[in-house]
């Protein structure tokens, strides 16, 4: 853990770049810093997956978009009417300060906009990011990554 879920519309997948936007995001998992600097998510358990919804309903199907026209709106150049959306998800484990849950939120807000705003110049888009801690019932894991990243003793 942590773990961040994206959700998305399938429609993004012909406009936004997904395997650069998970990288990002993981990057700015992995540069998030505790109030003491230290590194708050290790690199084995820092994951970005990201899940294109096919078959999806946004709204009022793009007709409130259409009406406004581009002008109107400030969303600039050819508006195929059509919306998009993005839910991301990042679940953490328990124990970290709100302060810290705050700035690795923001932190993936700022990549996925990075990634997104460009789009959204086009576009109507709308992007929800959640931050949770984890409250198990049951949690198993077992990895070959992690140790990968331990220093030697």
């Amino acid at each position: 853990m942590p773990h961040l879920v994206i959700l998305y519309s399938g429609n993004l997948d012909a406009i936004v770049d997904m395997p650069l936007l998970c990288r990002d995001a993981a990057d700015a998992m992995l540069a998030v810093r505790d109030e003491a600097g230290a590194q708050v998510f290790p690199h084995g358990g820092t994951r970005v997956l990201a899940y294109p919804a096919p078959h999806f309903a946004l709204a009022d199907g793009g007709a409130a978009g259409r009406a406004a026209g581009a002008g109107k709106t400030g969303i600039s150049g050819p508006d195929p009417g059509e919306y998009a959306f993005m839910y991301a998800n990042l679940r953490m484990a328990r124990g970290r300060s709100a302060a810290t849950q705050q700035r690795a939120g923001e932190a993936v807000t700022a990549a996925l906009r990075g990634r997104l705003d460009p789009v959204m110049a086009t576009r109507h888009i709308g992007l929800t990011v959640q931050v949770d801690e984890g409250a198990e019932v049951f949690d198993a894991k077992h990895s070959t990554l992690h140790p990968l990243f331990k220093k030697p003793a």
